[in-house]
């Protein structure tokens, strides 16, 4: 009997659910997200998949998962009622954060109110210096004090964050030992458990964000294990953790700051997963739905991934170099740039007459003013239906039909009208201002990051990236673009993809030329037990358990660092030299220059990835898609701007790029629809992607 893996996510419009068979087969399914019960629309379209195709919930192996929960109770502000218990001295880290200003000219930006309210922190009187040294011995009636007051205020987390308890955790383990006593089913947060690395404010923002989100999401995952069960699907369910890894539902209950970021990672991980497959060194990913673009890097096949960042601070739209507008979370994420521009996205005209897309959007329901469903805003979407490059009667298969006229009519009335333009003229307009938002998450990952992006191929899936792809591409220079099968569920389909991984880490400050090399082994050591046996708890062992080490370094008197990869070996003089060598090269790569050799280098912290791998590939070298290609429709007019205006243009089926084609041209596809223009050639290759070289 053939058993399927399930990669499922979920986005602000759609959910999209892809069931990959052991002999290759997939089967896809599209439908609207539930905003009210994300958990029952997962259970739904796996029942209704099922149905369609003759499948049992018996037959499912493993279900791996993109979830949002995290993220939308942050944004949304209704996560837990959260109590923080921190050393005297320290009780408003959470308001002082780090004085980083997100808009640089605004002297009327507001910082968000911190998670934790000022009456809900307490405080204990100790004090551990940065040796770990105990200066001041924590009283335990002092400590349950602290506990009895939050608990009296009916608090559903604590948190509990000490100065310096990396260093020396044994006052944070005192008080966790007393919540632990005094109210055993209490969420509970340790700083020590979660983050044992310095930097008072990250530490402690990181620590308080994983107890406001614990309960919501131990709910959601309860709820989703309770509605597979009584669907009669007993699978195994995996995570999507922000950093690209997987993680079970247990140990994502347990430390949900690991999946805040887990909707976007799992087509980032499939894509790497291609473009090593297809020789590809270099690539941009740009992953566009109904309501965000993203944009990622993936360079010499590793996924680029940051340290540390911002959640809850809605979506980014300016430059990443512009930091501090969220709740920071350091910990180790796929590192993504993200702009309010989907095909849900409003368009408006300011009060300057100026034409705007987003950040807000028309979600899935009402959704653009052509799914009939209420909206009244004009979305991307519906310029997109006006310039011809989408079929009003084919989105998701033509499962949801759409009203081109009321587009029409309310894109008029509302966009074209007042700006005093043709309907064309304004909805081309707003098709390139979506799209140059989206060019300034495409230049955060590499401009901002010392890349040049005329180097990459831009690697285009999402409901509406393959739609974007070729005129964003242009703008940049770049020279290809690709567009994987499945494009609009590859979020989905990149879940399959992934392995399972634990990151482990820990501050370690040393020069490196000063160090006790054979201390800095030793610690290594300890946080390599730690994820062998967390792997070994979970049934990986062996040749299926797999260790990888990085330092995070920087030039002494630096206040950030560079993340460098650690081959296997021991400590010492060699590995050095090593590691002061690709810090240098990491640093000019990303600065645009390095110190000379005599500048001493830094260890800041220590990490190490413990990764669980499946026995066989994960996904098959060929994959057998059971959803038929739409027949190819009559041509039909689309406008390419003033240079070209409308142009009587072919609709293609993706096998019908195993001859190349110039543009332009549609390729319409139950999920995606792909737009090439003149002058651009498509083809198929070997792997079903179609390959766009631009002139």
């Amino acid at each position: 009997m053939t058993s399927y893996r399930v990669g499922v996510d979920i986005g602000g419009t759609f959910t999209d659910i892809v069931l990959l068979g052991d002999d290759g087969t997939i089967h896809t399914k599209k439908i609207s997200s539930n905003v009210g019960n994300y958990a029952q629309a997962i259970v739904d379209g796996l029942s209704e998949l099922f149905e369609e195709q003759g499948l049992s919930g018996r037959m499912i192996e493993e279900i791996r998962h993109g979830t949002t929960v995290a993220s939308n109770a942050i944004l949304e502000h209704k996560g837990a009622r959260t109590g923080l218990v921190t050393t005297k001295g320290f009780r408003d880290v959470l308001e002082i954060r780090t004085l980083r200003m997100p808009r640089l000219y605004d002297l009327g930006w507001t910082k968000p109110e911190p998670l934790v309210e000022r009456y809900l922190r307490q405080v204990v009187d100790e004090r551990v210096d940065a040796e770990g040294r105990v200066e001041r011995a924590l009283d335990p009636k002092d400590g349950e004090r602290a506990i009895d007051a939050l608990l009296a205020e009916k608090v559903e987390a604590i948190a509990i964050c000490l100065l310096n308890s990396f260093a020396n955790p044994a006052h944070e383990l005192m008080l966790r030992d007393i919540v632990r006593r005094k109210a055993p089913g209490l969420s509970l947060s340790v700083s020590y458990e979660v983050l044992p690395e310095i930097k008072e404010y990250e530490r402690t923002s990181t620590t308080v964000v994983n107890a406001y989100v614990m309960p919501i999401v131990a709910r959601y995952l309860k709820a989703l294990r309770k509605g597979l069960d009584d669907a009669g699907i007993p699978a195994r369910l995996l995570l999507m953790q922000s950093n690209g890894g997987l993680t079970t539902d247990s140990a994502a209950a347990a430390r949900p700051m690991n999946i805040i970021e887990s909707g976007p990672a799992g087509g980032v991980v499939g894509a790497q997963a291609l473009a090593r497959a297809k020789g590809l060194p270099k690539i941009i990913t740009f992953d566009m739905g109904g309501t965000t673009a993203k944009a990622s890097m993936v360079e010499d096949g590793e996924v680029s991934r940051a340290t540390e960042y911002s959640v809850g601070a809605g979506i980014m739209i300016g430059s990443r170099l512009l930091t501090g507008a969220g709740y920071t979370l350091k910990v180790p994420a796929i590192d993504l740039a993200e702009v309010g521009a989907g095909g849900g996205s409003h368009v408006w005209i300011d009060a300057g007459g100026s034409l705007q897309i987003g950040p807000e959007s028309a979600g899935a329901l009402p959704g653009p003013v052509a799914y009939d469903k209420g909206g009244e805003v004009p979305t991307v979407t519906d310029a997109n239906i006006l310039l011809g490059y989408i079929n009003p009667t084919h989105l998701v298969g033509g499962a949801l039909r759409l009203d081109a006229g009321k587009a029409r009519a309310a894109f008029k009335a509302r966009i074209a009208d007042k700006l005093g333009m043709s309907l064309e003229q304004a909805a081309h307009g707003a098709h390139l201002i979506a799209a140059s938002n989206m060019i300034r998450a495409i230049k955060s990952v590499s401009t901002e990051r010392g890349r040049d992006p005329r180097e990459f191929a831009l690697f285009a899936f999402g409901g509406n990236g393959p739609l974007f792809a070729c005129g964003m591409a242009a703008a940049l220079g770049m020279s290809r673009v690709v567009v994987p099968p499945s494009a609009g569920l590859f979020s989905s389909f990149g879940l399959l993809y992934a392995d399972v991984e634990h990151h482990y880490a820990r501050s370690f400050r040393r020069l490196l030329r000063k160090a006790d090399l054979a201390e800095i082994g030793r610690a290594w050591d300890e946080l390599a037990g730690q994820a062998m046996d967390q792997l070994a708890a979970e049934g990986f062992s062996g040749a299926r358990a797999r260790l990888r080490r990085s330092a995070a370094l920087h030039y002494q008197g630096q206040t950030y660092e560079l993340v460098v990869a650690v081959p296997d070996g021991p400590m010492d003089p060699r590995m050095v030299a090593h590691l002061e060598e690709g810090f240098g090269r990491e640093h000019e790569k990303t600065y645009g220059h390095r110190a000379g050799a005599d500048e001493p280098v830094e260890l800041v912290a220590i990490q190490v990835v413990g990764q669980g791998l499946r026995e066989g590939p994960g996904v098959p070298e060929r994959v057998r898609p059971t959803r038929a290609e739409p027949q190819p429709g009559a041509p039909r007019r689309a406008y390419f701007g003033a240079t070209h205006g409308w142009m009587e243009t072919p609709i293609l089926r993706r096998s019908d790029l195993a001859t190349p084609r110039s543009g332009p041209l549609i390729v319409e596809e139950y999920d995606a629809t792909c737009v090439v223009p003149p002058g651009a050639t498509a083809s198929l290759d070997g792997g079903r992607n179609i390959v766009i070289d631009l002139v």
